[in-house]
């Protein structure tokens, strides 16, 4: 999948895509938190994808541990679209035990990446999926973030590119 005009010069030179590619031209919204969220986070994270996604809105978000999981497993649970954006090849859950729940996006919504497949977890990754992450969406929800996080990366991001952030 490779359209650098659409989205600017900071735009990855491809991204490849398991599952409908379609659903990162749908309106999104990101929503991202913390990976050590509390029972309560991950709970608002899901009631929030599941209005969002009844109200026909895709759901974007990174598979990370955490307000991400929640938000993704709420989407598809709700049978709504959701589009996750991962800092590993596309094939490669991260963490481990988000293999379920990556296969389920792969095979019931999108799994996008700029990374080659195989491509494991380096720290060097997170940024640029969170500056996608947020180019892809309407605007970003925050749900527990730390003072330094990649969600606040993304936000922040999201900001600079003239998309509504919600806390």
């Amino acid at each position: 999948y490779i359209d650098p005009m659409a989205r600017g010069n900071d735009a990855p030179a491809l991204l490849i895509v398991a599952g409908d590619p379609a659903l990162l031209w749908r309106p999104a919204l990101a929503i991202v938190g913390s990976r050590a969220a509390t029972a309560g986070g991950r709970e608002n994270a899901a009631s929030f994808a599941r209005t969002l996604a009844a109200s026909g809105l895709c759901v974007a978000s990174g598979l990370a541990a955490g307000i991400d999981g929640a938000a993704h497993q709420a989407t598809l649970d709700a049978g709504g679209a959701t589009v996750a954006v991962l800092g590993t090849g596309p094939d490669v859950a991260y963490p481990v035990r988000h293999r379920p729940l990556r296969d389920r996006t792969a095979a019931e919504g999108a799994v996008a990446s700029e990374h080659l497949p195989g491509t494991g977890p380096l720290r060097q990754h997170f940024p640029s999926r969170n500056r996608i992450l947020a180019g892809l969406s309407l605007g970003v929800l925050v749900v527990e973030a730390a003072e330094r996080s990649g969600a606040l990366v993304t936000a922040r991001l999201a900001a600079e590119t003239g998309r509504e952030v919600f806390a």
